[in-house]
């Protein structure tokens, strides 16, 4: 039997996805904070701009988060929570740090899931474009 395996999220490419979210955060005039998780959940990385709001910290972490357990970017995810979306009760079901708001991609390397980038401190989309821009640096 074989097993399809994909290399995991190394230290070297959560290093790679902050730098590329913070150039394209710098490049748009934005202080945010990135997060990356590995396939376990496990935080890789996060850096946090000497001027991005506080609570960034926390967004990122969280959006990283929730891209990971549910394999889809939060920019996907928002309409499922809204009264009578698919997912209008998980945020209050679960007692994880799940957060729907864009800024959070799963991360995926031959067609594995291996880690999560979540962003926070820019408006919901611009942190999704910073996240996005990202992991399209990591080849």
């Amino acid at each position: 039997m074989n097993t399809i395996t994909a290399a995991p999220l190394t230290i070297h490419d959560a290093e790679t996805l902050v730098a590329a979210a913070h150039t394209a955060a710098e490049a748009a005039g934005v202080t945010v904070s990135v997060t990356v998780l590995d396939a376990g959940g496990h935080l890789l990385a996060f850096r946090r701009d000497d001027r991005a709001v506080l609570i960034s910290g926390e967004t990122s972490t969280r959006k990283a988060y929730t891209a990971l357990q549910l394999n889809a970017a939060t920019a996907d995810l928002v309409d499922a929570v809204q009264p009578g979306g698919l997912f209008h009760t998980l945020p209050t079901a679960l007692d994880r740090p799940l957060l729907f708001i864009a800024g959070g991609v799963p991360i995926h390397r031959d067609g594995r899931l291996i880690g999560a980038l979540g962003v926070g401190g820019g408006a919901p989309e611009q942190d999704h474009g910073f996240a996005t821009a990202a992991v399209k640096e990591l080849v």
